[in-house]
């Protein structure tokens, strides 16, 4: 990729027509907006539509990793002659290349760039039919910078889908099972791609809560959540102790004899006296999470959970964009890795909602601790659009 290229127009959707060309799709709502608003001469609808969009600037990524905190933003020689500093929205990202990285930026940023020369233009998303190209005098920097001020930015927690991303097959299966994560972060659910978070930040976050650094590491914790060893085995313990009664009795096992069961067990397999507590204080809490999860929709008022490896595998799923955005793997091995979850995924559950609730019961039995603050209201969120939603993966691709 060479900075000073002039971008390409955004392949049109549909078959080529001799006669006309197709109409153009953009790939989500940001390029949705800018169209609309360049097509009507709406310069502040265009400034809105930015204010709400994280920013791509391109940079070869060995730059990126020598200089981390630094944002190298190069001037883009147009072949019609005109000189700019070029930004991308999200959806005319090009394809992921290990070399070439993107570093996220906003509108105010832009605005607080500096701006010696009047000759270099702002061009963003230049030569496609989402094109935006502005002066940037100090009036204009001034606008900009009240442009982002006055309008709101989305946070997480939505439902966002790339129009050209994975919508039906195995990958895009694969996708809906890491939809959880992907709607906390803000973050398109069908993309893999070349980028889910800024780079910078995408690897800060695998270093420090991952602890990985490389391919290696990388791997390492993916073949953990895959093999569902990443998350404590005590919750699928319990729960499967549950099962095993009920198919024995013909019927679910009254809150007594699944306790004492699961502890007898414990107790057999050399569970110190302090384990065996814990276990029975787990099924008590196991009972109180799937009361308000009926409560609140979460499981059907007669349903249970069976299994919590549903956190493991959707994590998986985004550690695999994680890995493919950070350059610690290729799109291979990503997509391999998706499609591989989805597959445990459907083996391990009956359901959509119930992979729903096995993912939430997971999360909060590990980071909750009953509190039912931001780790269960993010599960129950992102639980509600999936269901509910008519842009929702699961309402077009079937669990079985």
């Amino acid at each position: 990729m060479n900075p000073h290229q002039h971008f390409p127009a955004f392949p049109p959707a549909g078959g080529p027509v001799p006669w006309a060309p197709a109409p153009w799709v953009p790939p989500s709502e940001t390029e949705q907006l800018l169209h609309e608003a360049g097509s009507r001469g709406d310069v502040r609808g265009q400034l809105a539509a930015l204010a709400g969009a994280e920013l791509y600037i391109p940079a070869p990524r060995a730059e990126a990793d020598a200089n981390p905190d630094t944002v190298v933003w190069r001037r883009h020689v147009d072949p019609a002659g005109f000189v700019c500093r070029p930004l991308l929205t999200r959806g005319m990202l090009p394809a992921w290349h290990p070399d070439w990285v993107f570093r996220g930026v906003t509108l105010r940023w832009v605005a607080e760039f500096g701006w010696p020369d009047p000759q270099v233009w702002l061009g963003v998303n230049v030569g496609t039919p989402a094109q935006l190209l502005l002066p940037a005098s100090p009036p204009d920097l001034a606008l900009w910078q009240r442009a982002y001020a006055e309008n709101d930015r989305p946070s997480g927690n939505r439902l966002v889908a790339l129009r050209h991303g994975a919508l039906h097959g195995p990958l895009a299966y694969g996708l809906a099972c890491g939809v959880h994560l992907a709607i906390g972060n803000g973050v398109p659910w069908n993309e893999v791609g070349t980028v889910y978070r800024e780079y910078g930040e995408e690897r800060e976050t695998l270093r420090d809560s991952w602890g990985i650094t490389g391919h290696e590491g990388w791997r390492r914790q993916l073949d953990f959540l895959l093999d569902a060893e990443n998350s404590p085995p005590e919750p699928d313990f319990v729960l499967r102790t549950r099962e095993q009664l009920a198919a024995a009795i013909g019927e679910l096992p009254s809150a007594d004899l699944w306790r004492e069961t699961a502890a007898g067990h414990a107790q057999d397999l050399g569970a110190d006296p302090e384990t065996v507590k814990g276990i029975e204080e787990l099924v008590r809490r196991v009972m109180r999470y799937e009361a308000r999860f009926r409560a609140d929709g979460l499981l059907p008022p007669d349903g249970r959970v069976r299994t919590t490896v549903a956190y493991d595998y959707g994590r998986a799923v985004n550690l695999a964009r994680w890995g493919l955005s950070a350059r610690f793997c290729g799109p291979a091995d990503a997509e391999a890795a998706i499609v591989y979850a989805g597959a445990l995924s459907k083996s391990a559950h009956r359901s959509w909602e119930a992979f729903s609730a096995g993912y939430a019961l997971g999360r909060v039995l590990r980071f909750d601790d009953e509190e039912y603050g931001t780790f269960y209201e993010q599960c129950l969120v992102a639980h509600r659009l999936l269901t509910e939603s008519g842009g929702s993966p699961w309402k077009h691709i079937p669990w079985r």
